[in-house]
């Protein structure tokens, strides 16, 4: 069991703790099997039967995906409160890899529809359980004063990005090659092979890792077991009275996440425990939560329109082979591990000259909105006629606006987050994401190779639009958040 003590001194993996390694590594393998079955999910939902399919219809399959999408970073607030009320971080980063596990050999091995719920109910659940627990149990890697604690976290972030990269090229070969069952398999190997390494690794985490923060009283358990029974009540019947289904399921999503958002900022603006400083930082956070889920809006459709894209408009021959579908989506990863100790370099050389937060948001929403407008010279061309080419250079541009707010989301929340709300304001940023990936999926299903011209232009237009009002904004925005820069 490792002290903090020992974790200073112990610099056995590229000159941090060994522990690193393990998080890194079981990081990684969850992002192989997340990206992997997600760069073939929506081909599954509506390719043919006799292609290996479900033949559901584009718009029903993009839906399922944006919803998929959007739960999953939904879930990361259940996997925060269950890490702090009850189980700890590292106990449930564990079980949420288990559960994603048995997602993926649900998608492999269950037939059909009954695959599909299961497995992406426990990917969706599992996923956002270990994605905010990792992050969490890196942290306890490091003392408070110990300056390897951001190189610690570009290390765990390369290993996010090799497993986002690798993923989808064997599970796309996998799917092309022999079928789709053997692409969701190979994600749960994946996962498989995170556990057991994990497992081998856990005795080198320090105890602080496995501590629970804020535990549950005894006498608040069985309440929040009704609360949780009552929940799942609640979505039975609403999908077994047609009031969910399939085709609808992203927008019920969108809904849900944005009445919670409001709920959120409700309570932690009208609570008595904050001070009128702390409730003006909140009211700037409320743009550029907009801003931020108009970008996810955007970014996330690599998942549901893009794939379309590729699988239909993309010439994707390359010297008389074809390549998979699922290829595209490895594409951004080389674009992020690239750049990403770029940006990080001319920041911190920029130091106080960098942009603002703000106009960090407002940058990367408006860049978003060019790389949507960059499909136009594209747009109206017969199937497979888009070249590879011009594709890879738009997610170029993804990739550009992704390093503009991502990096800056969840330093930005925590910087504005009042004392008494600092779980809360953290939850708020990843409601942008959720809500921006549900939207991916509702936006997607206006989408067709016979209205390209309106869809890209006209979203890509209101993007850049976001962007320019919060850059107009930004003196405002940045007098509220009196003195966070």
């Amino acid at each position: 069991m490792t002290t903090s003590t020992e974790a200073d001194s112990d610099r056995r993996f590229f000159g941090h703790p060994l522990a690193l390694a393990n998080l890194f590594g079981v990081e990684m393998w969850e992002r192989f099997s997340y990206y992997g079955m997600l760069g073939i999910l929506p081909i599954y939902l509506y390719y043919s039967v006799a292609n290996g399919g479900l033949a559901m219809p584009e718009a029903t399959a993009t839906s399922i995906t944006g919803a998929y999408g959007g739960l999953v970073y939904l879930s990361t607030i259940a996997g925060a409160w269950i890490a702090d009320r009850l189980l700890g971080a590292e106990r449930t980063l564990f079980y949420s890899g288990v559960l994603i596990m048995i997602g993926h050999l649900a998608l492999a091995v269950l037939p059909g529809f009954l695959g599909v719920g299961v497995g992406l109910v426990c990917v969706a659940l599992g996923s956002g359980g270990l994605k905010g627990n990792a992050t969490s149990v890196v942290g306890t890697l490091y003392g408070e004063k110990d300056e390897r604690r951001d190189g610690g976290f570009s290390l765990f972030y390369m290993g996010i990005n090799l497993g986002s990269f690798v993923g989808p090229l064997l599970t796309g070969l996998a799917q092309s090659n022999v079928g789709f069952h053997l692409g969701f398999g190979l994600a749960a190997i994946g996962m498989a092979l995170g556990l057991i390494q994990y497992t081998i690794g856990r005795r080198h985490l320090p105890e602080s890792a496995r501590t629970v923060p804020n535990p549950l009283p005894a006498s608040g358990r069985l309440p929040m077991t009704g609360v949780a029974v009552l929940a799942v009540a609640v979505i039975l019947v609403a999908v077994l009275t047609g009031l969910v289904t399939a085709a609808n399921l992203s927008d019920v999503v969108v809904w849900v996440v944005a009445v919670a958002a409001i709920i959120y900022f409700v309570v932690i603006l009208t609570s008595r425990k904050i001070t009128t400083v702390e409730r003006k930082r909140v009211f700037s956070f409320i743009p550029m939560f907009i801003a931020s889920a108009a970008f996810w809006s955007l970014y996330q459709q690599q998942f549901t329109v893009v794939e379309v894209y590729s699988d239909k408009r993309l010439d994707r021959n390359l010297f008389g082979w074809e390549m998979p579908v699922s290829w595209v989506q490895s594409i951004n990863p080389v674009f992020i591990i690239v750049l990403a100790p770029l940006f990080a370099l001319l920041w911190t050389k920029l130091g106080r000259r960098q942009p603002s937060t703000p106009i960090k948001f407002a940058l990367g929403t408006s860049i978003m909105g060019v790389a949507f407008l960059l499909f136009l010279p594209m747009a109206g061309g017969g199937p497979n006629s888009a070249p590879l080419l011009g594709l890879v250079g738009i997610l170029l541009v993804f990739t550009l606006a992704e390093l503009m707010l991502s990096p800056v989301g969840l330093s930005l929340s925590t910087k504005l987050a009042p004392q008494a709300f600092q779980t809360q304001m953290v939850a708020l940023f990843f409601l942008s994401v959720s809500l921006g990936t549900a939207l991916s999926g509702s936006l997607a299903e206006y989408y067709s190779a016979d209205n390209e011209g309106p869809y890209f232009g006209i979203l890509g237009a209101v993007a850049i639009v976001i962007g320019v009002l919060l850059a107009m904004a930004s003196p405002f925005v940045r007098k509220l958040m009196s003195g966070v820069r």
